[in-house]
């Protein structure tokens, strides 16, 4: 599974999964808090849509986390004040860059997580078109 898929099912998805697989990490092998949880501003890229092109839309706040297992660095970074999270990310993306076999194991979880934040969405977007107003039957 690719990185960013991952990240986006981790941040997206039950806080508690990300905590719970930092843990098998942190439980089993060393970890060091290379840069502890620390907010900043990044700026925010934004499509226009009618000429196509990025601009800046503004800066958003992030936290973030770097941390090492097995001599690999991982980064956390996540928008908000979000340190345990950020520091979850860190620990779970140094994992996968030392290819601890634990992550092999995780994918099938990620996978299921993934598949309840599309049935969220899903029912979210239901919820939505329910309310929408057909200005076609409107006729006077």
């Amino acid at each position: 599974m690719k990185r960013k898929r991952r990240t986006t099912i981790l941040i997206q998805g039950d806080p508690s999964l990300a905590r719970s697989l930092a843990e098998i990490i942190t439980t089993n092998y060393d970890y060091r808090e290379i840069v502890a949880p620390r907010y900043g501003l990044t700026m925010m890229k934004m499509r226009e849509s009618a000429k196509n092109s990025l601009f800046y839309i503004g800066e958003v706040l992030i936290t973030e986390t770097k941390a090492e297992v097995n001599q690999c660095i991982g980064i956390g970074l996540i928008t908000g004040m979000q340190d345990e999270l950020s520091k979850d990310l860190a620990i779970i993306d140094a994992a996968y860059k030392a290819n601890l076999p634990e992550t092999k194991d995780w994918e099938d979880q990620l996978i299921a997580a993934e598949e309840q934040i599309e049935k969220q969405k899903a029912q979210k977007q239901a919820e939505i078109f329910e309310t929408k107003v057909n200005f076609e039957t409107m006729d006077v």
